[in-house]
């Protein structure tokens, strides 16, 4: 193997993917940023104590209009769990439309993969987020989430830190440089001056309308939009690299045999080709909208379009996200997650695949963007 010319390669993929997509990223990442200055967690949570569709609809709407950020994502389920919201609305309306379904992702997806993946997405996004929920309703007894509801509160009271409820970074409420506000519902702490202020200027009576014509509003805006950048930078950079590497050095022949354990076109490579592409999702550690290079690069492969999609949705059971759920919620409900993600991203890549094969909508490999 010529090393040099390989990595070579891989740098010329990492510019070209860096180039197509940092617009679609900074045009997603602020309109994120906006959204989280101008409508606060606290009135989200009031509208997603209920469990039925509405509350699913909402936390879902809520998910796809805030951050991509698997680790933001999951850090602000926990908050909106924690203070009441249900856990249709909270675990599977708004965590996994807050990674799967966000604007910046689709951008990317439409870039990379083409308007049929992200048509993809969101078919099998919605499927996911409405077979969760009735998981979590008719499946997981009601008591689980109680005891997980208690853990995540016993555990923010023995760590000694809380959650900044703006930009979800841990603080100690006795550290001299920690600011508070007083509310309602206890007292809230953050991490900066930037952070209070945008927390108090969300309680404040004016609407959403008003605030978008106020100087503060919009520098809030902005300060989300810069957080944002913070928070998924390590990601991005990680997932173009580890994809890049891996379209030069793995060869393609490698990965059609690890998707083609059964004949192509049959059930049997669909259904291993769906499950397959979430263990790999799980296994890469990639999440979030930083995953979509290396779909691209599966894609290119030849593995299955469903395999494909299911690599997508497994980003909410990548080890670092698992472990999250286990200090959040106790071994048991971490574990609930991962096999209902785990089962529920196979069948919506399953389901996908047929829905897409039906309408003649799967792209040609190589022929894919936007």
């Amino acid at each position: 193997m010529n090393i040099v010319g390989s990595l070579t390669d891989a740098a010329t993929f990492f510019g070209e993917m860096t180039w197509k997509t940092w617009w679609a990223l900074v045009l997603g990442f602020t309109i994120s940023g906006a959204v989280q200055a101008f409508v606060s967690e606290e009135r989200m949570t009031n509208l997603l104590g209920g469990r039925g569709l509405r509350e699913i609809g909402i936390g879902s709407f809520f998910g796809f209009l805030s951050s991509s950020c698997s680790f933001g994502a999951v850090a602000t389920t926990k908050s909106l769990f924690k203070k009441g919201a249900s856990p249709e609305a909270s675990f599977a309306g708004f965590q996994f439309a807050s990674t799967n379904l966000v604007i910046e992702i689709g951008l990317v997806m439409w870039i990379l993969l083409g308007w049929q993946f992200v048509a993809a997405d969101v078919f099998g996004g919605i499927l996911m987020i409405l077979v969760l929920a009735a998981i979590t309703k008719y499946v997981v007894p009601d008591s689980w989430f109680e005891a997980a509801r208690d853990h995540v509160r016993s555990g923010d009271e023995e760590s000694g830190t809380v959650r900044d409820p703006v930009c979800g970074m841990e603080v100690d409420p006795n550290d001299d440089d920690t600011l508070s506000v007083e509310t309602d519902g206890g007292t809230e702490y953050f991490c900066s001056q930037s952070c209070k202020e945008t927390f108090v200027n969300q309680r404040e009576d004016a609407t959403w309308k008003d605030k978008l014509l106020t100087v503060s509003g919009w520098k809030n805006a902005f300060r989300n939009a810069i957080g944002e950048w913070e928070m998924l930078w390590d990601d991005l950079i990680v997932g173009f690299i580890v994809a890049s590497l891996l379209a030069a050095f793995v060869p393609r022949s490698w990965w059609a045999q690890l998707f083609t354990l059964a004949p192509e076109g049959t059930v049997a490579w669909v259904v291993l080709g769906a499950a397959i592409g979430v263990m790999v999702g799980v296994i890469t550690f990639v999440c979030s909208v930083a995953n979509v290079p290396f779909a691209l690069v599966l894609w290119n492969a030849g593995i299955p379009f469903g395999g494909v999609m299911s690599f997508i949705y497994a980003d909410l059971i990548v080890p670092h996200i698992v472990d999250m759920y286990r200090k959040y919620y106790g071994k048991r409900l971490a574990a609930v997650l991962f096999v209902s993600i785990f089962a529920v991203a196979t069948l919506a890549g399953i389901a996908t695949h047929y829905a897409w094969l039906a309408g003649g909508l799967i792209p040609k490999h190589n022929a894919t963007g936007g």
